[in-house]
């Protein structure tokens, strides 16, 4: 898609590209809260939770272009015409991603837009949502004991040309954090253990991070599948793999509801408030 501009004007505004955190508004950064309230208009995500949409002020243009699985409300080019369009109408235009809006958030595709019509533009870096979920769930994404490094991947694995690195996701020593990747549960708990990652491996599914909602289905690598499955669980929700799921009992402070499933696969529901 080409970007079109607005012919004899020139660009009136600033984007600000802003990170809304994992969904708690006290994790709001302070610039991105004063940059959402001089606002004039905001495009916003699906992941942005309602308490941090609630700070935008009414007399805002509030322009939601979420992505979901099969529910897309806006493809990315519609995105970039809007962005370019609005920021020649309006002084503060407000991109506002869930999480980080570099860690699969399209940031840098949107930039690269802004670059090519001439938008100045500013980033406000957000808490990812890997890092709240992990604070929030008591689970250390490294931890000297358990895991000495830490990957986030995105659980699509439907990129012919780009295979999932099974091989290197699956050492034992690692944390691996997977983004979007509930529909894949599956694929990704055989691709790990036909590589060599015990099926035994703790596992964690976090939903709704950081909010009064957040629940935390734990099981294991071969569980995975089963967890992912459970009807109870609400999106947004986050995969951490690794040894270090297993510290979320005694490092849970945030009084998540926990659900445990058991290896004979019969899930057992157990609430911890």
């Amino acid at each position: 898609m080409e970007l079109v501009s607005i012919p004899g004007q020139q660009v009136k505004g600033k984007v600000w590209l802003v990170g809304a955190g994992p969904g708690d508004i006290e994790l709001l950064t302070l610039k991105a809260y004063r940059i959402l309230k001089h606002a004039e208009v905001v495009l916003y995500d699906a992941l942005v939770s309602q308490d941090i949409l609630d700070l935008i002020p009414h007399s805002a243009e509030k322009i939601a272009v979420g992505k979901r699985a099969g529910k897309h409300s806006a493809s990315q080019d519609e995105i970039n015409q809007l962005l370019v369009t609005k920021a020649y109408t309006r002084k503060n235009v407000v991109r506002l991603k869930g999480g980080d809006p570099f860690i699969f958030g399209r940031g840098g595709e949107e930039l690269q837009t802004l670059v090519s019509a001439g938008v100045a533009f500013e980033v406000v870096p957000g808490i990812t949502a890997a890092s709240g979920t992990s604070a929030y769930a008591g689970i250390p994404l490294t931890h000297r004991d358990h895991a000495q490094g830490v990957t986030f991947i995105t659980g699509h694995c439907q990129l012919a040309s780009r295979p999932m690195d099974w091989q290197g996701y699956a050492n034992p020593n690692n944390t691996l954090v997977v983004y979007m990747g509930i529909l894949n549960a599956d694929v990704i708990s055989n691709g790990l253990i036909n590589a060599g990652r015990s099926a035994s491996t703790p596992v964690a599914i976090v939903s709704k991070a950081t909010t009064q909602d957040q629940q935390q289905f734990i099981g294991t690598l071969g569980e995975l599948g089963q967890l992912a499955a459970d009807p109870a669980l609400q999106m947004p929700a986050l995969m951490i793999i690794g040894e270090v799921v297993s510290l979320a009992d005694s490092l849970n402070w945030f009084e998540p509801k926990q659900i445990d499933v058991t290896s004979d696969q019969t899930a057992q529901h157990s609430y911890q408030y």
